[in-house]
């Protein structure tokens, strides 16, 4: 199924995105440090199945715009890029397939703005709140007091934002291969606070990978060397911001049905979201359809296990259409 590239000014950024095929319409959100190309795999397999695929790259990531300042990554800001992507598409309802920062994009949308989504599909991280007395920031700076820990790493801009950029290759094949079910995110852990984020990871092993080719990891890398990291690290950096907003929604729930595909090694399950999060998750969602869990994988499901996300992710969108 051919690809399309778009670009246009939306909610007042240069955005821009990827569609593919025709049909009931599925938008895919990406997180940190991925891109719409993170979900190539799935755009062919659901396009071809007979859905309108529509992959942007979030805000800050990409080919879409950066701003500068973390105030600009805000819950109303990445809200409004979705919402002004539907409209500037003539799209009523859709639904939403989140990873990463792009799972919680799509769950504030649900909350927020129930009537232009149709279901939501998270991929790794459930819709768990944070403790609502204490932001997030906070929460992780007691969290990484006594050992390296990348919110921490990410949260002042400058040297977190000049390292990578002096090295994205490196930085993106470590972080890539620690992330993965065959690697160990939680090393870094054994480093001081004071460590860098690239010598704290495990050395990868020479690409192809079983699961990543040489010239798939290129595409990261070119589009990271050329845009630089800022605009990613600012979804860390405005957490607070985020949190803050989220505040009146503390308590709620949203109707939209709900879809969780998480895996056996995912580092944000493991270390990131309490001992229960499916029932955090619920307690958001009660609408909460399914949930399923890849074996041997890690945090890049969807690239580890392709074949097993696709099929899930076309039995998900057949119950939601029935």
């Amino acid at each position: 199924m051919p690809l399309t590239h778009h670009h246009a000014t939306l909610n007042g950024i240069h955005t821009h995105w990827v569609e593919a095929g025709e049909g009931p319409p599925v938008v895919l959100c990406h997180g940190f440090p991925h891109l719409w190309f993170s979900w190539h795999r799935q755009i062919s397999a659901l396009s071809q199945a007979g859905y309108r695929v529509i992959a942007p790259d979030m805000r800050g990531m990409g080919q879409t715009e950066a701003p500068a300042d973390k105030e600009a990554y805000s819950v109303a800001a990445i809200t409004g890029d979705l919402l002004a992507l539907l409209d500037y598409l003539g799209i009523d309802q859709a639904v939403f397939c989140g990873l990463d920062f792009g799972a919680f994009a799509i769950y504030d949308l649900a909350h927020l703005h129930p009537e232009r989504v149709t279901a939501v599909i998270g991929l790794e991280n459930p819709a768990a709140p944070h403790n609502p007395d204490i932001p997030p920031l906070t929460e992780y700076a007691e969290m990484g007091k006594d050992h390296f820990l990348h919110i921490n790493y990410f949260r002042e801009p400058g040297p977190a934002d000049r390292d990578l950029a002096a090295a994205p290759r490196e930085f993106l094949q470590k972080v890539f291969w620690a992330l993965s079910g065959e690697g160990d995110y939680f090393a870094t852990w054994k480093y001081p606070p004071s460590a860098t984020y690239i010598e704290s990871m495990d050395d990868a092993p020479p690409l192809p990978w079983a699961w990543l080719s040489e010239l798939e990891f290129e595409f990261f890398h070119s589009e990271y060397a050329r845009s630089g990291f800022t605009g990613g690290l600012n979804w860390y950096r405005s957490m607070d911001i985020k949190w803050q907003e989220r505040k009146v929604l503390e308590g709620k729930q949203s109707q939209v049905p709900a879809y969780f595909l998480g895996s056996e090694f995912d580092v944000d399950l493991e270390g990131f979201h309490g001992d229960d999060p499916i029932s955090l998750m619920r307690a958001q969602f009660p609408n909460l359809k399914r949930v399923d869990m890849i074996p041997g994988a890690g945090h890049l499901v969807q690239l580890e296990k392709s074949d097993e996300v696709n099929r899930l992710l076309l039995e998900y969108l057949a119950e939601i259409f029935a």
